[in-house]
């Protein structure tokens, strides 16, 4: 993969085959997500981002690549709508009436995307 290739054009096949063969690390395409995601807080598509459980989740995530360990998802980021409880960070499903909820458990469907090794850029806006 080209130097100049941006990371975050990547499809998640190409994302995942490039972990794989370690043309970039995890820690490198969580940081490109996390630097995009920035620059397009306008867009208002993430109402909270989790940008330091990302990069240490990232950093796990890179010590596994490359052995037995490595799991179908790993090093992947990815943006979880407000939908699915996440275990210690706000879930409100974009609603005021949730307030600060913070969920103590995690949704099967979050719980299932960890366990594959996908680690969580941020809570996505339902709009």
């Amino acid at each position: 993969m080209s130097q100049d290739t941006d990371l975050t054009t990547l499809t998640l096949t190409e994302a995942r085959d490039g972990l794989r063969a370690k043309e970039f690390s995890s820690r490198e395409l969580t940081q490109s997500f996390i630097d995009r995601v920035a620059a397009s807080e306008k867009l208002n598509a993430y109402i909270l981002t989790t940008p330091d459980g990302a990069l240490e989740a990232a950093d796990q995530s890179d010590a596994r690549l490359g052995t037995d360990d490595a799991r179908a998802l790993e090093g992947l980021p990815i943006g979880v709508k407000d939908l699915f409880c996440t275990r210690g960070v706000r879930t409100t499903a974009c609603s005021n009436i949730l307030g600060d909820f913070t969920p103590t458990y995690e949704s099967k469907v979050t719980e299932n995307l960890w366990a594959d090794g996908a680690l969580m850029l941020g809570k996505l806006n339902n709009d």
